[in-house]
């Protein structure tokens, strides 16, 4: 069982679908027991950092996440809450990986929005998974390259498109909406 946890941003719904197209049981679920005891866990996310965090610290799950010891998997703003701190409203994150979350400078294109290719990747993510294949991204706000970045995308500068540490992964894309890379991805997930 896959535990989805629910904390009022977007997207968790498109998640739960791709799940259920792979035919993986799975939970939208805020409850600390349910998240506890599932095999994995996924946090997705569309939001703002500073509510969406609220939401977690109100729930306990801020604990809970951090404790958590199996496979676990943060998306987008999920992987944004798994840095440091955040620009996104001076907000201090979970502290799963060792760094930050910056807004991308004023350009004509901000967000990121598309596709775009994944680069220099190590990832158990992405295993039968080529180099520089596109995944999509909806994003204003990058984590910065650290050393738990194990694939890159360039969009404007390089930034982190995935991040492990021990059980934990992140990614900056959205692997349901990114066809048959995104489906790949999350099998690798299961997989693990």
């Amino acid at each position: 069982m896959i535990a989805i946890i629910k904390y009022n941003a977007g997207n968790v719904q498109s998640v739960r679908n791709a799940l259920n197209r792979l035919g993986i049981k799975n939970i939208i679920t805020d409850n600390v027991n349910e998240i506890k005891n599932a095999d994995k866990v996924i946090l997705p996310g569309v939001g703002e950092a500073s509510s969406a965090m609220a939401y977690l610290k109100s729930k306990g799950l801020d604990v809970v996440i951090k404790n958590l010891t199996q496979p676990f998997l943060g998306i987008c703003l999920g992987m944004q809450l798994l840095c440091e701190s955040t620009e996104e409203g001076n907000t201090t994150c979970l502290g799963i990986f060792n760094t930050r979350v910056k807004k991308f400078p004023p350009k004509d294109k901000v967000p990121h929005m598309g596709w775009n290719s994944l680069n220099n990747q190590s990832s158990l993510l992405l295993k039968g998974i080529e180099d520089d294949s596109d995944v999509y991204y909806v994003h204003g706000f990058y984590a910065e390259l650290c050393e738990n970045t194990s694939a890159k995308t360039d969009y404007i500068s390089p930034f982190s498109a995935i991040l492990e540490k021990d059980n934990f992964f992140a990614v900056q894309f959205h692997p349901e909406k990114s066809a048959k890379i995104g489906e790949q991805i999350l099998k690798n997930f299961i997989d693990l």
